[in-house]
């Protein structure tokens, strides 16, 4: 068996030198004992090892640059599990892309550990000036003691970040020097006696103050800042203190913030305020208001808006979907096909149209050409918000004692749901304004029904539904207002 001895310093370039070596030698993982300088010897060590066949192969780059950090790594059996994983891509070169493979999952994991080891050492190394500050080249130490063996290939970072001074990074294994320009490694030490730094008081005011009590996660700032390096953080001798005090800390600023809002969010509020505000203006300048209306994209397309029509006292609002076709060209609600089966079945029911105040939850008629035909479209939920504000100030006008809510559209405009409109239609329901809401089904749904014998059961439910608004209408109005809405039985 081949035993291979690595040194401490320059591990990596050592490493790639041997691997060379053996795979021209076609030495097998098996034939090799790998170790470093402080590794024991066995007895079994540089024993004659009868090779294969030379190896040539091409290494892919990204194995090397994975073998350049691995090789940091502390896992004794590091350079072991680097060749293997060579020895194998000489046959398959597609396994340095292969996330399911299980070595190099586990490569993969050793090079983040390095990765991370670097960074935090990035993050945490404190330097002490140990030097004259009139120097020509001030000089500065500090101590850290690194999870894996990342001292070397990140000293070149201090190098650059540092290059006008003198500094050595003393960790118990290795000792990084840099030395008027020149960067070099000792042995490891222990920890040395440094002095106190004039500047950190000034870094841990600064520390403090930048510390965000209403947004401590102490598990996250653990991660990044894990409390083995805390004993060699100034800074992290005020942690738990921060911590114990943030809740006070977090309630003290919400108390001392600014009463007034900021300029955007009153403007947003005002804005906000606009658009919920209800009509403020005479009841005859409503319908052109509605006429003006922009609020929504249905306005761009629609012949004009439809407002509602009617007394301005009736006792009994009717409120259907939309404008279609006939209605947009009209100008007037409930005149096509779905208007015109309503009256009939108003009629049966004894309700006169002309005493109620008829309208839409939506004023303008939605519709997909076809080419000269304009289909309807059903308004969607953002729709019937805008056009709520319409609606809010026709019922503010007329003040019904009853409303009438014909389909899904209707219902969601009014309740805020609609949903399960044919378990719902015969119900009422109550407004915020305590306004009585009965539901019924729209008359389009009735015409839309292909089977003949389906369509005179819906039928005779929604003339039941509208007898039972008469009714309702009788009980809350007056004897002589209810008789004006229904003929004589």
């Amino acid at each position: 068996m081949r035993h291979i001895t690595l040194p401490d310093t320059g591990t990596a370039a050592a490493w790639r030198e041997a691997a060379r070596s053996c795979l021209k030698e076609g030495l097998s993982p098996a034939d090799i004992l790998w170790g470093s300088e402080a590794s024991e010897r066995s007895l079994f060590d540089d024993q004659p090892v009868s090779g294969a066949a030379p190896v040539k192969m091409t290494v892919p780059r990204s194995f090397v640059s994975l073998a350049e950090t691995v090789c940091w790594h502390r896992d004794a059996d590091r350079f072991a599990r680097l060749y293997a994983f060579l020895w194998r891509l000489k046959d398959a070169p597609h396994l340095i892309a292969d996330r399911g493979d299980r070595e190099l999952a586990h490569l993969r994991s050793m090079e983040k550990s390095v990765h991370r080891c670097q960074h935090k050492m990035k993050a945490f190394v404190r330097f002490r000036e140990i030097g004259e500050r009139d120097a020509a080249r001030r000089s500065f130490a500090a101590w850290f003691e690194p999870t894996h063996h990342t001292v070397e290939p990140t000293a070149d970072f201090f190098a650059r970040r540092f290059a006008d001074m003198d500094w050595r990074i003393v960790t118990p294994e290795k000792t990084a020097i840099f030395l008027d320009g020149r960067l070099s490694f000792a042995p490891g030490q222990p920890k040395p006696d440094l002095p106190d730094d004039a500047g950190e008081a000034l870094w841990l005011t600064y520390f403090r103050s930048i510390f965000n009590p209403a947004r401590l996660k102490v598990q996250a700032m653990t991660s990044e800042m894990p409390k083995k390096y805390w004993k060699n953080l100034p800074e992290a001798a005020t942690i738990p203190d921060l911590i114990a005090n943030a809740p006070a800390r977090a309630r003290a600023m919400a108390e001392a913030a600014p009463t007034l809002p900021p300029v955007r969010a009153e403007k947003a509020r005002q804005q906000l305020a606009a658009h919920m505000s209800a009509w403020e203006g005479p009841k005859e300048a409503l319908p052109a208001a509605i006429h003006d209306c922009t609020r929504c994209p249905l306005h761009r397309t629609a012949t004009q808006a439809v407002p509602g029509v009617g007394p301005h006292d009736a006792a009994l609002m009717i409120v259907g979907e939309q404008p279609g076709d006939q209605e947009d060209l009209a100008g007037l609600p409930f005149v096509g096909p779905a208007g015109q089966l309503f009256d009939r079945v108003a009629e049966a029911a004894g309700l006169r149209r002309q005493e109620a105040f008829v309208t839409n939850a939506v004023k303008h008629f939605k519709f997909t050409p076809r080419g000269k035909r304009r289909l309807h479209q059903r308004p969607n939920s953002g729709e019937i918000e805008h056009c709520r504000w319409w609606l809010d100030a026709e019922r503010a006008l007329v003040k019904p004692k009853l409303i009438l809510a014909l389909g899904a559209t209707a219902a969601e405009a009014l309740t805020g749901s609609g949903v399960n409109i044919l378990r719902r239609r015969g119900t009422v329901e109550q407004l915020a304004d305590g306004t009585p809401v009965l539901l019924a089904v729209h008359p389009s749904f009735l015409l839309r029904l292909p089977d003949p014998a389906e369509r005179e059961r819906q039928t005779a439910l929604f003339e039941a539904d509208l007898r039972c608004a008469m009714e309702m209408v009788a009980a809350l109005v007056a004897p002589t207002t209810a008789a004006a809405l229904a003929e004589p039985r």
